[in-house]
């Protein structure tokens, strides 16, 4: 039973067969009816809940339908407290990309490869809520990418999802500890060795039957000994070839500093004719790093029989022709440091760790 108030047309209380009774407001937005419970009648409190029913009644008058925006920040709150790994995880790198007062933007590189991880090797994790994501998840999805990736993958993955977890903390998307806090690192178990002449030329001989850009790139990589991203993304505008060098912009290497890279003519003969519509890049900008290794792979197992033990694109050609130009006495090792961007000293940096001569 309702009964509403004569002073104040839409404030009313309503009475319950238990024989307690509440005080409401009802009021109209547009086509839409409201009422709005103010509260428990008690003695002496009707006058103060009067005057509360009637501002609501001034604010419907003006268009502000308090009970519409209250239920809808319950929603909105309902589902942040519901938000999964995979639905949050497109707002942190747009931040992570563009930066914020709280968080710089990663570089163009460190954002690829934590898209890489979140998107892929989190991937069985992403319909989860991230406030219901727990340590035990983490360190056993994490021990699945040891096995499919190996522990280097799984150590970046980690990185990568407690960085994420970070800023969902401070978003207040997850109300507790990070989930990946107190979980170690695993050992990696890092090679150093350079690759065997014989490694070298199966590289090179399925470099050649692959062809195209990928396969010049490669085997740029194997004569020149330097960074992948350089050659791959080598612009028409950084090749000398009347005094036969690369000249890279500060813009353009790792320690930001101007790099000139000497070229053979075996070099030489690598590079595609200049483009007549005048083209930026030699290579097209090359980024498909990850189906060229997994093609020269499989060329490599056709070709002998059995596939190379593992290897790694940029790393294990650096080295080997670090420790290639020092076996041949090619230049001294502050030389071969210079021709590959280091210069930290003799055997410190780069060259002692990518120098395996005796």
């Amino acid at each position: 039973m309702q009964e509403f108030d004569d002073e104040l047309p839409g404030f009313g209380v309503r009475k319950f067969a238990s024989g307690k009774a509440s005080l409401f407001v009802k009021y109209s937005i547009g086509t839409q009816q409201r009422r709005k419970t103010l509260g428990p009648w008690v003695p002496g409190t009707l006058s103060t809940i009067r005057k509360e029913a009637a501002v609501v009644l001034a604010q419907a008058r003006l268009g502000k339908d308090v009970v519409g925006e209250a239920r809808k920040a319950q929603e909105e709150a309902a589902k942040v407290a519901k938000a999964t790994l995979g639905q949050l995880i497109g707002p942190y790198l747009l931040v992570r990309e563009k930066g914020d007062e709280f968080w710089k933007p990663l570089r163009p590189k460190s954002l690829h490869e934590n898209t890489r991880y979140l998107e892929r090797s989190w991937a069985p994790l992403h319909g989860v809520p991230v406030d219901k994501i727990t340590r035990a998840q983490v360190r056993a999805r994490r021990d699945e990418i040891v096995k499919e990736s190996g522990a280097t993958s799984a150590n970046r993955a980690l990185v990568a999802l407690s960085g994420f977890c970070g800023w969902a903390i401070h978003q207040e998307h997850i109300p507790g500890a990070n989930p990946c806090a107190d979980i170690k690192t695993l050992n990696e178990n890092k090679r150093e060795r350079p690759l065997s002449e014989e490694e070298l030329v199966e590289i090179w001989l399925a470099a050649d039957d692959i062809g195209g850009a990928f396969g010049c790139i490669v085997k740029l990589l194997i004569l020149t000994g330097q960074r992948r991203q350089e050659i791959g993304g080598l612009e028409w505008a950084e090749v000398r070839l009347q005094r036969a060098i690369i000249d890279l912009p500060e813009r353009r290497t790792k320690n930001k500093k101007r790099h000139l890279v000497p070229l053979s003519e075996p070099a030489l003969a690598l590079l595609p004719p200049f483009p007549e519509d005048g083209g930026k890049f030699v290579f097209g900008n090359f980024s498909g790093w990850s189906l060229g290794k997994a093609a020269l792979d499989k060329r490599i197992a056709e070709r002998r029989g059995s596939p190379l033990a593992p290897w790694r694109l940029q790393h294990d050609l650096r080295h080997t022709f670090v420790t290639t130009m020092n076996d041949l006495g090619f230049a001294e090792p502050h030389i071969v440091e210079a021709i590959v961007n280091h210069i930290s000293g003799a055997k410190g940096g780069i060259a002692g760790r990518y120098n395996h001569a005796q």
